[in-house]
Formats: C-alpha cells, sequence, structure tokens
C-alpha cells in the first residue's frame, strides 16, 4: 500500500463543527496532540486560509458532490507530511480558491500537511488526481460516510 504513508488512522475526522476557524483549531488540537504540527501551526494555518483561500466547487466533476476545501500552510509549521480527510456533517462557509469573494459551503476538506516546502504541489495533485479519476457515484458514497475509520481504509485502498 504506497498511499498508507500520506494517512494515519487517527488523522480522520468527522466534524460537526459550523464554524471555520474553530473546525480548524479542533483538528489542529488532535493534530499537535499526535505530533504532527508544530505550535504555530493553528495560527498559520488560519491566516493563509483567510488570505488564500482553499474552496473548491466540485460541479465540474459531477453533480451533487459537496464542495471541499484543501486547506495547508508552510512545512515549517509540520512535523508529518499527511493528507488529513476530514468529513463536515454541517456545511463550513470556505472562500473559493478560484474566485475568493465567493463563498462555498463545503462539506469535506483535505487538509495537506507537507513539510518539504516543494511537495504541496504534488499532495494537492494526488488529491485531484483521486477526485478526477474516482466515478461520480463511488465519490458520493464516499463523501456521505461518516467513520473515520471507513473513510480512512477507503483511502488507503483507492487513493
Amino acid at each position: 500500500m504506497a498511499n498508507s504513508s500520506i494517512f494515519a488512522s487517527d488523522a480522520v475526522f468527522v466534524s460537526h463543527e459550523t464554524d471555520q476557524d474553530e473546525l480548524l483549531k479542533n483538528i489542529y488540537d488532535h493534530l499537535l496532540e499526535s505530533g504532527y504540527v508544530k505550535g504555530d501551526f493553528l495560527s498559520h494555518i488560519i491566516n493563509r486560509e483567510h488570505n488564500f483561500p482553499t474552496g473548491l466547487s466540485t460541479k465540474n466533476l459531477g453533480a451533487d458532490l459537496p464542495n471541499i476545501a484543501i486547506p495547508h500552510t508552510e512545512g515549517e509549521f509540520v512535523n508529518k507530511r499527511l493528507i488529513v480527510p476530514v468529513k463536515l456533517e454541517n456545511p463550513v462557509l470556505f472562500h473559493n480558491m478560484v474566485n475568493p469573494d465567493e463563498e462555498l459551503e463545503v462539506k469535506f476538506l483535505f487538509m495537506l500537511l507537507e513539510t518539504n516546502p516543494d511537495g504541496q504541489a504534488k499532495l494537492l495533485s494526488q488529491v485531484m488526481d483521486f477526485l478526477a479519476k474516482t466515478p461520480v457515484e463511488e465519490l458520493k458514497h464516499f463523501f456521505n460516510f461518516t467513520d473515520p475509520e471507513v473513510i480512512y481504509e477507503y483511502l488507503i485502498q483507492k487513493f
């Protein structure tokens, strides 16, 4: 399993949060406790999200898919290279990466943790490839998973 190294079973989340900053804080708390990020990660990921939004519309992938966001920050605040999947039970507003004035209701995050300054583009590309190559009906099913273990197992097999 080549992809097992970019996912960790203790870094997959399901959140009921409705506020973007609180959502990022809750994820950060778990990631910090697990040693995946450094103490100053939170302020940097929030600031980066406010200045360089990461929300993405999935309309071009297929009808009825939830919007996603791909929050990330510089590698100096990260201890381990990971993609952190987060299912959102409630939509959380993120600004659109392509059109920052537009707000999107996001239902799933792929948070990127990358220690190598040049590696974020590769992780982002892997997420985009996964979305593009997975059949729409399968993506709909995946985005409805509510068990972190099921999300983790699916990504290990299919990513």
